[in-house]
Protein backbone atom coordinates (compact mmCIF):
# COMPACT_ATOMS: atom_id res chain seq x y z
CA UNK A 1 0.00 0.00 0.00
CA UNK A 2 3.57 2.35 -0.14
CA UNK A 3 2.69 3.60 -3.24
CA UNK A 4 -0.76 5.25 -2.55
CA UNK A 5 0.29 7.17 0.30
CA UNK A 6 -1.23 5.53 2.83
CA UNK A 7 0.44 5.52 6.40
CA UNK A 8 -1.25 1.70 6.92
CA UNK A 9 -3.77 2.98 9.05
CA UNK A 10 -7.26 4.92 7.46
CA UNK A 11 -5.98 8.42 5.81
CA UNK A 12 -4.43 9.36 2.78
CA UNK A 13 -2.04 11.88 3.99
CA UNK A 14 -0.53 14.34 1.74
CA UNK A 15 2.82 16.67 2.27
CA UNK A 16 2.25 20.52 1.04
CA UNK A 17 5.31 23.39 -0.05
CA UNK A 18 4.36 26.71 -1.45
CA UNK A 19 6.37 27.04 -4.65
CA UNK A 20 6.07 30.61 -5.74
CA UNK A 21 2.18 31.18 -5.54
CA UNK A 22 1.60 27.61 -6.14
CA UNK A 23 0.61 24.93 -3.55
CA UNK A 24 2.41 21.80 -4.42
CA UNK A 25 1.05 18.55 -2.93
CA UNK A 26 2.33 14.52 -2.87
CA UNK A 27 0.65 11.82 -1.83
CA UNK A 28 3.21 9.89 -0.41
CA UNK A 29 4.17 11.13 3.51
CA UNK A 30 7.34 12.47 3.85
CA UNK A 31 6.57 12.51 7.95
CA UNK A 32 6.41 9.54 8.71
CA UNK A 33 9.39 9.55 11.10
CA UNK A 34 8.00 11.88 12.82
CA UNK A 35 4.92 10.74 13.55
CA UNK A 36 6.26 6.85 14.03
CA UNK A 37 8.30 9.20 16.66
CA UNK A 38 5.08 10.88 18.54
CA UNK A 39 3.04 7.14 18.15
CA UNK A 40 6.32 5.65 20.12
CA UNK A 41 5.62 7.92 22.87
CA UNK A 42 2.23 7.94 23.15
CA UNK A 43 2.20 4.47 23.52
CA UNK A 44 3.37 4.92 27.20
CA UNK A 45 -0.03 6.88 27.58
CA UNK A 46 -2.37 4.75 26.46
CA UNK A 47 -6.25 4.99 26.39
CA UNK A 48 -6.55 4.07 30.45
CA UNK A 49 -3.92 7.25 31.48
CA UNK A 50 -6.24 9.99 29.53
CA UNK A 51 -9.35 8.19 31.33
CA UNK A 52 -8.01 7.85 34.65
CA UNK A 53 -7.02 12.00 33.86
CA UNK A 54 -10.19 12.94 32.92
CA UNK A 55 -12.07 11.35 35.45
CA UNK A 56 -10.06 12.96 38.49
CA UNK A 57 -9.92 16.52 36.33
CA UNK A 58 -6.48 16.77 36.20
CA UNK A 59 -3.54 18.44 34.23
CA UNK A 60 -1.82 15.19 32.91
CA UNK A 61 1.61 16.38 33.93
CA UNK A 62 3.46 12.93 33.18
CA UNK A 63 2.37 12.98 29.24
CA UNK A 64 3.46 17.13 28.94
CA UNK A 65 6.86 16.31 30.96
CA UNK A 66 7.20 13.31 28.26
CA UNK A 67 6.74 15.71 25.27
CA UNK A 68 9.06 17.67 26.97
CA UNK A 69 11.85 15.77 27.40
CA UNK A 70 11.59 14.59 23.78
CA UNK A 71 12.06 18.28 22.51
CA UNK A 72 8.77 17.62 20.69
CA UNK A 73 7.57 20.81 22.91
CA UNK A 74 10.22 22.65 21.58
CA UNK A 75 9.38 22.03 17.75
CA UNK A 76 9.54 25.56 16.53
CA UNK A 77 12.22 27.18 18.76
CA UNK A 78 15.15 27.43 16.35
CA UNK A 79 17.84 25.01 16.99
CA UNK A 80 20.18 28.00 18.24
CA UNK A 81 17.85 28.55 20.74
CA UNK A 82 17.84 25.04 21.82
CA UNK A 83 15.04 23.72 20.02
CA UNK A 84 13.85 21.08 17.74
CA UNK A 85 14.02 24.18 14.62
CA UNK A 86 11.10 22.86 12.76
CA UNK A 87 7.87 23.67 10.59
CA UNK A 88 4.76 24.33 11.60
CA UNK A 89 3.82 21.78 9.41
CA UNK A 90 6.08 19.40 11.08
CA UNK A 91 4.64 20.94 14.93
CA UNK A 92 1.12 20.38 13.51
CA UNK A 93 2.13 16.93 12.92
CA UNK A 94 2.97 16.51 16.40
CA UNK A 95 -0.28 17.41 17.58
CA UNK A 96 -2.43 15.47 15.02
CA UNK A 97 -0.80 12.18 16.15
CA UNK A 98 -1.23 12.79 19.77
CA UNK A 99 -4.90 13.36 19.23
CA UNK A 100 -5.30 10.32 16.72
CA UNK A 101 -3.70 8.15 19.27
CA UNK A 102 -6.41 8.89 22.12
CA UNK A 103 -4.35 12.09 23.48
CA UNK A 104 -5.77 15.68 23.89
CA UNK A 105 -2.88 18.75 23.02
CA UNK A 106 -4.88 20.73 23.92
CA UNK A 107 -3.21 20.70 27.60
CA UNK A 108 0.10 21.36 25.75
CA UNK A 109 -0.53 23.17 22.16
CA UNK A 110 -0.41 26.74 23.46
CA UNK A 111 3.47 26.47 24.04
CA UNK A 112 3.92 25.85 20.09
CA UNK A 113 1.19 28.61 18.71
CA UNK A 114 2.60 31.16 21.45
CA UNK A 115 6.02 30.89 20.53
CA UNK A 116 5.58 32.37 17.09
CA UNK A 117 4.65 35.44 18.70
CA UNK A 118 8.00 35.74 20.43
CA UNK A 119 9.88 34.74 18.14
CA UNK A 120 8.79 36.67 15.28
CA UNK A 121 8.35 40.12 17.50
CA UNK A 122 10.33 39.21 20.82
CA UNK A 123 13.61 40.95 21.23
CA UNK A 124 17.28 39.24 20.98
CA UNK A 125 17.73 39.67 24.49
CA UNK A 126 14.21 38.35 25.32
CA UNK A 127 15.11 35.48 22.84
CA UNK A 128 18.25 34.44 24.35
CA UNK A 129 17.02 34.96 28.15
CA UNK A 130 14.01 32.01 27.65
CA UNK A 131 14.10 30.45 24.97
CA UNK A 132 16.44 27.76 25.31
CA UNK A 133 15.36 27.42 28.67
CA UNK A 134 11.75 26.97 27.37
CA UNK A 135 13.55 24.27 25.23
CA UNK A 136 15.10 22.31 28.27
CA UNK A 137 12.29 22.29 29.99
CA UNK A 138 13.18 24.68 32.19
CA UNK A 139 9.88 27.08 31.69
CA UNK A 140 6.92 26.42 30.38
CA UNK A 141 4.84 29.15 27.83
CA UNK A 142 2.12 27.75 27.63
CA UNK A 143 -0.51 30.60 28.16
CA UNK A 144 -1.86 33.75 26.97
CA UNK A 145 -4.21 36.30 27.79
CA UNK A 146 -6.38 38.27 25.16
CA UNK A 147 -10.49 37.28 25.96
CA UNK A 148 -11.97 39.43 28.50
CA UNK A 149 -15.76 39.27 29.58
CA UNK A 150 -16.97 42.20 27.79
CA UNK A 151 -14.87 42.06 25.03
CA UNK A 152 -14.95 38.71 23.70
CA UNK A 153 -14.37 38.59 20.43
CA UNK A 154 -14.03 42.00 19.67
CA UNK A 155 -10.81 42.46 20.64
CA UNK A 156 -10.31 45.98 19.99
CA UNK A 157 -12.75 46.60 22.90
CA UNK A 158 -10.53 45.24 25.61
CA UNK A 159 -10.09 47.25 28.87
CA UNK A 160 -7.20 45.91 30.73
CA UNK A 161 -4.84 48.43 30.44
CA UNK A 162 -0.97 48.80 31.14
CA UNK A 163 0.31 52.45 32.15
CA UNK A 164 3.99 53.02 32.24
CA UNK A 165 5.23 54.66 35.23
CA UNK A 166 8.72 54.77 36.55
CA UNK A 167 10.65 52.05 34.12
CA UNK A 168 7.64 49.57 34.57
CA UNK A 169 4.59 49.29 33.01
CA UNK A 170 1.22 48.83 35.88
CA UNK A 171 -1.47 46.47 35.03
CA UNK A 172 -5.54 46.66 35.60
CA UNK A 173 -7.84 45.04 34.53
CA UNK A 174 -9.34 41.38 33.96
CA UNK A 175 -9.15 38.39 31.35
CA UNK A 176 -11.20 34.96 31.14
CA UNK A 177 -11.09 32.06 29.30
CA UNK A 178 -6.74 32.04 30.00
CA UNK A 179 -5.40 28.78 29.93
CA UNK A 180 -3.21 26.62 31.28
CA UNK A 181 -2.13 29.52 33.65
CA UNK A 182 -1.70 26.73 36.65
CA UNK A 183 1.01 25.27 34.59
CA UNK A 184 2.74 27.64 32.84
CA UNK A 185 5.81 29.84 33.99
CA UNK A 186 5.50 32.54 31.37
CA UNK A 187 2.21 34.18 30.15
CA UNK A 188 1.78 36.43 26.82
CA UNK A 189 -0.49 39.49 28.33
CA UNK A 190 -1.99 41.76 25.38
CA UNK A 191 -3.30 45.20 27.13
CA UNK A 192 -4.22 48.97 26.16
CA UNK A 193 -1.05 51.08 26.34
CA UNK A 194 -3.12 53.72 24.75
CA UNK A 195 -7.28 54.44 25.41
CA UNK A 196 -9.45 53.12 22.48
CA UNK A 197 -10.63 56.97 22.26
CA UNK A 198 -7.09 58.06 21.29
CA UNK A 199 -5.83 55.83 18.72
CA UNK A 200 -6.75 56.80 14.81
CA UNK A 201 -7.24 52.83 14.01
CA UNK A 202 -9.11 50.64 16.94
CA UNK A 203 -6.54 48.05 16.44
CA UNK A 204 -3.89 50.68 17.33
CA UNK A 205 -2.64 51.48 20.97
CA UNK A 206 -2.81 47.03 22.22
CA UNK A 207 0.61 46.26 23.38
CA UNK A 208 2.09 42.57 24.33
CA UNK A 209 3.70 42.14 27.60
CA UNK A 210 5.56 38.73 28.99
CA UNK A 211 4.36 37.96 32.64
CA UNK A 212 7.00 35.84 34.72
CA UNK A 213 3.68 33.87 36.36
CA UNK A 214 5.50 33.00 39.56
CA UNK A 215 6.54 36.74 40.25
CA UNK A 216 2.71 37.79 39.74
CA UNK A 217 1.14 35.42 41.99
CA UNK A 218 -0.50 36.95 44.68
CA UNK A 219 1.50 40.72 43.89
CA UNK A 220 -1.52 41.90 41.59
CA UNK A 221 -2.39 39.00 39.96
CA UNK A 222 -5.45 36.59 41.08
CA UNK A 223 -6.28 33.53 39.54
CA UNK A 224 -9.92 31.50 39.29
CA UNK A 225 -10.40 28.18 37.99
CA UNK A 226 -13.52 28.25 35.67
CA UNK A 227 -14.98 24.66 35.69
CA UNK A 228 -15.65 23.40 32.61
CA UNK A 229 -17.50 20.44 30.19
CA UNK A 230 -14.03 18.76 29.63
CA UNK A 231 -10.59 18.30 31.43
CA UNK A 232 -9.61 21.97 30.49
CA UNK A 233 -7.67 24.21 32.76
CA UNK A 234 -9.22 28.16 31.91
CA UNK A 235 -9.33 30.87 34.22
CA UNK A 236 -10.29 33.70 34.90
CA UNK A 237 -7.79 36.47 35.77
CA UNK A 238 -7.83 40.06 37.78
CA UNK A 239 -5.30 42.24 37.57
CA UNK A 240 -4.82 44.19 40.48
CA UNK A 241 -1.42 46.92 39.95
CA UNK A 242 0.51 44.03 38.19
CA UNK A 243 4.12 45.40 37.47
CA UNK A 244 5.60 44.52 34.75
CA UNK A 245 8.90 45.30 34.24
CA UNK A 246 9.68 47.51 30.55
CA UNK A 247 12.44 45.09 29.32
CA UNK A 248 8.94 42.48 29.34
CA UNK A 249 7.31 44.51 26.54
CA UNK A 250 7.49 42.55 23.39
CA UNK A 251 8.03 44.49 20.03
CA UNK A 252 7.00 47.90 19.90
CA UNK A 253 4.36 49.59 22.22
CA UNK A 254 0.72 50.33 20.40
CA UNK A 255 1.54 46.81 17.97
CA UNK A 256 0.24 44.26 20.32
CA UNK A 257 -2.82 43.60 17.83
CA UNK A 258 -0.84 42.85 14.64
CA UNK A 259 1.66 40.56 16.47
CA UNK A 260 -0.90 38.55 17.78
CA UNK A 261 -1.79 37.74 14.95
CA UNK A 262 0.72 35.80 13.80
CA UNK A 263 0.30 33.34 17.04
CA UNK A 264 -3.33 33.30 15.94
CA UNK A 265 -2.94 32.32 12.73
CA UNK A 266 -0.50 29.38 13.94
CA UNK A 267 -3.16 28.54 16.66
CA UNK A 268 -5.98 28.18 14.60
CA UNK A 269 -3.49 25.95 11.57
CA UNK A 270 -2.35 23.53 14.91
CA UNK A 271 -5.59 22.94 16.51
CA UNK A 272 -7.39 22.05 13.06
CA UNK A 273 -4.52 20.07 13.02
CA UNK A 274 -5.82 18.47 16.36
CA UNK A 275 -9.24 18.17 15.08
CA UNK A 276 -8.44 16.04 12.22
CA UNK A 277 -6.60 13.78 14.45
CA UNK A 278 -9.30 13.18 16.39
CA UNK A 279 -11.24 13.04 13.17
CA UNK A 280 -9.48 10.04 12.54
CA UNK A 281 -9.59 8.72 15.73
CA UNK A 282 -13.34 8.78 15.33
CA UNK A 283 -13.28 7.43 12.05
CA UNK A 284 -10.81 4.40 12.81
CA UNK A 285 -12.84 3.97 16.19
CA UNK A 286 -16.23 3.46 14.63
CA UNK A 287 -15.36 1.53 11.86
CA UNK A 288 -14.06 -1.26 13.60
CA UNK A 289 -16.89 -1.48 15.96
CA UNK A 290 -19.20 -1.65 12.86
CA UNK A 291 -17.43 -4.07 11.13
CA UNK A 292 -17.64 -6.07 14.27
CA UNK A 293 -20.98 -5.35 16.16
CA UNK A 294 -23.24 -7.45 14.81
CA UNK A 295 -27.24 -7.31 15.21
CA UNK A 296 -30.24 -9.32 13.47
CA UNK A 297 -27.62 -11.74 12.17
CA UNK A 298 -25.17 -9.04 10.15
CA UNK A 299 -22.67 -6.85 10.99
CA UNK A 300 -24.32 -3.25 11.65
CA UNK A 301 -21.71 -1.89 9.42
CA UNK A 302 -23.11 -3.47 6.31
CA UNK A 303 -26.04 -1.50 6.76
CA UNK A 304 -25.81 1.91 3.94
CA UNK A 305 -27.36 3.98 6.97
CA UNK A 306 -24.17 3.02 8.99
CA UNK A 307 -21.97 3.23 5.55
CA UNK A 308 -22.80 6.95 4.62
CA UNK A 309 -22.50 8.67 7.77
CA UNK A 310 -19.04 7.35 8.41
CA UNK A 311 -17.95 7.64 5.31
CA UNK A 312 -19.02 11.22 4.47
CA UNK A 313 -17.05 12.06 7.97
CA UNK A 314 -14.09 10.57 6.21
CA UNK A 315 -14.48 12.57 3.24
CA UNK A 316 -14.46 16.11 5.01
CA UNK A 317 -11.53 15.12 7.11
CA UNK A 318 -9.44 14.50 4.39
CA UNK A 319 -10.41 17.84 2.61
CA UNK A 320 -9.64 19.71 5.97
CA UNK A 321 -6.55 18.07 5.81
CA UNK A 322 -5.67 19.63 2.29
CA UNK A 323 -6.55 22.88 3.53
CA UNK A 324 -4.43 22.01 7.01
CA UNK A 325 -1.17 21.49 4.60
CA UNK A 326 -2.16 24.47 2.85
CA UNK A 327 -2.08 26.91 5.54
CA UNK A 328 0.89 25.84 7.37
CA UNK A 329 2.70 25.94 3.58
CA UNK A 330 1.95 29.44 3.57
CA UNK A 331 2.68 30.45 7.13
CA UNK A 332 6.33 28.50 6.62
CA UNK A 333 6.99 30.54 3.80
CA UNK A 334 5.86 33.57 6.04
CA UNK A 335 3.29 34.65 3.11
CA UNK A 336 -0.56 35.45 4.46
CA UNK A 337 -2.52 32.75 5.72
CA UNK A 338 -5.06 34.36 7.39
CA UNK A 339 -7.85 33.10 5.56
CA UNK A 340 -6.68 29.42 5.10
CA UNK A 341 -5.92 29.19 8.52
CA UNK A 342 -9.37 29.94 9.41
CA UNK A 343 -11.01 28.11 7.04
CA UNK A 344 -8.78 24.97 8.21
CA UNK A 345 -10.07 25.61 11.45
CA UNK A 346 -13.55 25.48 10.48
CA UNK A 347 -13.49 23.09 7.82
CA UNK A 348 -11.17 20.32 10.71
CA UNK A 349 -13.54 21.89 13.46
CA UNK A 350 -16.58 20.66 11.50
CA UNK A 351 -15.58 17.22 10.15
CA UNK A 352 -14.17 15.98 13.21
CA UNK A 353 -17.63 17.27 14.65
CA UNK A 354 -19.61 14.85 12.62
CA UNK A 355 -17.14 11.84 13.11
CA UNK A 356 -17.74 12.25 16.54
CA UNK A 357 -21.27 12.58 15.78
CA UNK A 358 -21.12 9.00 13.84
CA UNK A 359 -18.76 7.20 16.32
CA UNK A 360 -21.04 7.88 19.38
CA UNK A 361 -24.21 7.15 17.45
CA UNK A 362 -23.08 3.55 16.19
CA UNK A 363 -21.95 2.99 19.32
CA UNK A 364 -24.99 3.17 20.86
CA UNK A 365 -25.29 3.44 24.35
CA UNK A 366 -21.59 1.85 24.72
CA UNK A 367 -20.70 5.33 23.41
CA UNK A 368 -21.55 6.56 26.61
CA UNK A 369 -19.83 4.39 28.42
CA UNK A 370 -16.46 5.98 29.47
CA UNK A 371 -14.29 2.74 28.85
CA UNK A 372 -14.83 3.61 25.55
CA UNK A 373 -13.21 6.34 25.96
CA UNK A 374 -15.64 7.44 22.64
CA UNK A 375 -17.50 10.45 25.35
CA UNK A 376 -14.66 11.76 26.54
CA UNK A 377 -13.03 12.36 22.60
CA UNK A 378 -16.72 13.57 21.82
CA UNK A 379 -16.14 16.28 24.31
CA UNK A 380 -13.02 17.57 23.98
CA UNK A 381 -13.56 17.76 19.93
CA UNK A 382 -17.01 20.13 20.43
CA UNK A 383 -15.25 22.54 21.97
CA UNK A 384 -12.97 23.44 18.51
CA UNK A 385 -16.64 24.70 17.40
CA UNK A 386 -16.55 27.62 19.56
CA UNK A 387 -12.79 27.93 20.61
CA UNK A 388 -10.31 29.62 20.00
CA UNK A 389 -13.04 31.04 17.78
CA UNK A 390 -16.33 30.73 16.58
CA UNK A 391 -17.08 28.92 13.58
CA UNK A 392 -19.95 31.62 13.25
CA UNK A 393 -16.92 34.28 13.47
CA UNK A 394 -14.75 32.72 10.75
CA UNK A 395 -17.89 32.21 7.99
CA UNK A 396 -18.27 36.21 9.30
CA UNK A 397 -14.25 36.74 8.29
CA UNK A 398 -14.18 34.56 4.79
CA UNK A 399 -17.50 36.20 3.83
CA UNK A 400 -15.96 40.20 4.45
CA UNK A 401 -11.87 39.64 4.00
CA UNK A 402 -12.43 36.87 0.73
CA UNK A 403 -15.51 37.60 -1.00
CA UNK A 404 -15.72 41.58 -0.25
CA UNK A 405 -19.42 41.52 1.39
CA UNK A 406 -20.36 44.03 3.92
CA UNK A 407 -19.79 43.81 7.22
CA UNK A 408 -21.97 42.00 8.83
CA UNK A 409 -21.44 42.95 12.33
Amino acid sequence: MAGDGRDGRTGVIAWARIHGDKLVLNGADQYQDLRSSVRELCKEFPAEYFRRIDEKREYPEEFVAALTKAGWLAALIPEEYGGSGLSLTEASVILEEINRCGGNSGACHGQMYNMETLLRHGSESQKRAYLPKIAAGELRLQSMAVTEPTAGTDTSKITTIAVKRDGRYVVNGQKVWTSRVQHSDLMILLARTTPLSQVTRKTEGMSLFLVDLQRAAGKGLKVRPIANMVNHETNELFFDNLEIAEENLIGEEGKGFRYILDGLNAERALIAAECIGDGYWFTDKVTKYVKERVVFGRPIGQNQGVQFPIAKAFVKIEAANLMRYRACALFDSQQRCGAEANMALLLAAEASWEAANACMQFHGGFGFASEYDVERKFRETRLYQVAPISTNLILSYIAEHVLGLPRSF
